[in-house]
């Protein structure tokens, strides 16, 4: 049974009102006065921190890193299309072990520092990666499928470190975890609009290895964000206790993870994105191919990608402003409609009836690429924010990275879902006969989610979803660490020193 949390219901008496009319004060249009809400509740370092994380390292980084990889993959090591997702689940597989980088950050601090060290590592490990797949000449599959694991557990380790701030907030603000939800995919958005733009033309003037040289600089700004991170040092901190900290935290997890108001979101959440299967790496050999295929240039597949990410920002700025108000169920349902029957427009392209309706493959590809990352914002946006509400206090960071890898579980099986389905119906790199099939089963599959909507609560963003016995824990768990609440980032001027 789903209750409404009664903890500090006087703090949130006195201070409530006021938040709320911030909050009425700011949904108007201007993101300025937003922005400067979520800095005067939750601090300027956190809003600072997510712009990094999320825009910089993974939204800018990725779109570069994306498109960087497909190129490496169809024309440096020469894979088929199956091949290359087998090979993009491989690179995934940091973000399956999410709960471990939680706990770490959680219960484990090094040198007597919690996020510190995890960020510095994070950045270290990610410049390493991407400097040596950009300057080794040739560099073995094997090797390369290796240093790309490296940097994308660079990238999930600082994701899962802002994550535990995110999730935290999301408990001490919890009217404000949409606004905090949407503070991170704008972020990612923005960042993966300039990305995008820019990757094509970069990959056609310094190739998808020198791409990656230029990786290493978000990764050197998370390394940044490490030192300049102000939390309190605790040199005197017990590590023989950690053992038992961790058994703590398992027990708790799996005392969560039992709540049916927890696990039943967990089945729905996996098997909509599992069912949901991920056949990009054939549409994109598709696109390149000259001969069946538009034969979109690296500077056109940048700006096709680019216009789409548009589409996401548009998804999130919808959900802020429009959608994060309704109940999570009737939400779903109609972003997981919307995003299976999106999936035709790639049908219409690969049987060509754009051509034969008289719309130009690169407008009509656009239009398909805006569509489909908009309804996979919606539909994804709610899911985090259902995945914020389910975290028990005191392992914040450590359950939502549980929920957070079930995700990315979900997603993995997508993957090599696809690339087992594209080696099937024999989609190879220029053999797509069947890959208009591909695309009509994929489409399927993705409404199927819909019977399985009974398994996620009726209740709206604003709703608190964990039974009152776990939420009850909050001020025991904030006594035993009270540095968490005190993390914040200091101005360069602050540290004495000088970074170039």
């Amino acid at each position: 049974m789903m209750v409404e949390v009664e903890v500090n219901e006087e703090v949130k008496t006195c201070g409530g009102s006021e938040i709320e009319m911030k909050r009425r004060c700011c949904d108007g249009p201007s993101p300025v006065q937003w922005c400067r809400m979520l800095c005067r509740e939750m601090h300027w370092s956190f809003v600072l921190g997510v712009v990094v994380v999320y825009g910089i390292s993974q939204g800018f980084g990725g779109a570069l890193n994306r498109v960087g990889t497909e190129y490496y993959m169809k024309d440096v090591q020469k894979v088929q299309p199956s091949q290359a997702q087998f090979y993009q689940g491989l690179t995934s597989i940091p973000w399956l072990v999410k709960p471990l980088w939680g706990l770490l950050t959680d219960l484990l601090p090094l040198f007597g520092y919690r996020r510190r060290p995890y960020f510095i590592l994070a950045g270290s490990i990610g410049v390493i990666a991407m400097l040596v797949l950009s300057f080794h000449e040739k560099l073995h599959i094997a090797l390369a499928i290796l240093a790309l694991t490296v940097g994308s557990a660079g990238v999930a380790v600082a994701d899962v470190t802002i994550d535990a701030c995110v999730a935290q907030n999301s408990i001490s603000h919890h009217s404000l975890a949409a606004d905090m939800q949407s503070l991170c995919a704008l972020s990612s958005s923005i960042g993966a609009l300039f990305g995008f733009f820019i990757s094509g033309i970069l990959v056609h003037l310094i190739g998808p290895k020198g791409v990656y040289g230029l990786l290493a600089i978000p990764s050197g700004l998370v390394f940044v964000i490490g030192t300049l991170i102000k939390e309190p040092h605790s040199p005197n901190f017990m590590y023989m206790q950690v053992n038992q900290k961790f058994i703590d935290a398992g027990k708790s997890m799996w005392t969560t993870l039992k709540c049916p108001d927890v696990w039943r979101p967990c089945v729905y959440m996996y098997s909509s994105l599992a069912l949901s299967l991920n056949i990009l790496d054939g549409m994109f050999y598709w696109y390149t191919d000259s001969k069946g295929g538009p034969s979109f240039s690296q500077e056109n597949v940048g700006y096709i990608f680019s216009i789409g990410s548009v589409g996401s920002i548009l998804g999130a700025v919808l959900y802020q402003y429009v959608l994060k108000d309704h109940p999570f169920r009737d939400l779903l349902f109609w972003t997981q409609l919307v995003y299976g029957l999106s999936g035709m427009l790639d049908l219409m392209l690969v049987l060509r009836l754009n051509l034969r309706l008289g719309i130009p493959d690169y407008f009509f590809v656009v239009v398909d690429e805006s569509v489909s990352q908009m309804t996979g914002r919606l539909k994804w946006m709610p899911l985090l924010v259902l995945s914020s509400k389910l975290c028990p206090p005191g392992i914040e960071g450590t359950f939502f990275a549980l929920l957070m890898s079930i995700d990315n579980v979900g997603l993995l099986s997508a993957t090599w879902g696809g690339g087992a389905l594209l080696h099937v119906l024999k989609v190879t790199r220029t053999q797509f006969d069947n890959l208009w099939l591909a695309i009509l089963i994929r489409n399927v599959l993705r409404l199927t989610p819909l019977c399985l909507l009974f398994l996620v609560p009726r209740v709206d963003s604003s709703s608190s979803i964990l039974p009152a016995e776990i939420l009850s824990t909050k001020e025991d768990n904030e006594i035993e660490t009270p540095e968490a609440e005190n993390i914040e980032l200091v101005s360069l001027g602050d540290t004495g020193k000088s970074w170039i």
